[in-house]
């Protein structure tokens, strides 16, 4: 079965696109500017302090909304 699927996709051409899709990617993906190690961490620090901030202020709006409309 995978064989023969194998067979008609490589009949149709559909493998050779396949190959040049890769290797057009990866010619790209060279052209890339790679962070450093060190700019790397740094962002990864200041991502996950950012997101901490943002879930702090959900909770504290959260929990004022649930005071308002629900203790009120």
């Amino acid at each position: 079965m995978i064989g023969g699927v194998f067979g008609l996709l490589w009949w149709q051409g559909q493998i050779q696109r396949l190959a040049v899709y890769v290797a057009e990617t990866r010619e790209e993906l060279k052209k890339c500017a790679w962070p450093s190690w060190d700019e790397l961490k740094g962002s990864t620090a200041l991502i996950m302090i950012m997101i901490a901030l943002l879930g702090g202020f959900v909770v504290v709006v959260d929990l004022l909304l649930t005071q308002i409309f629900f203790h009120h």
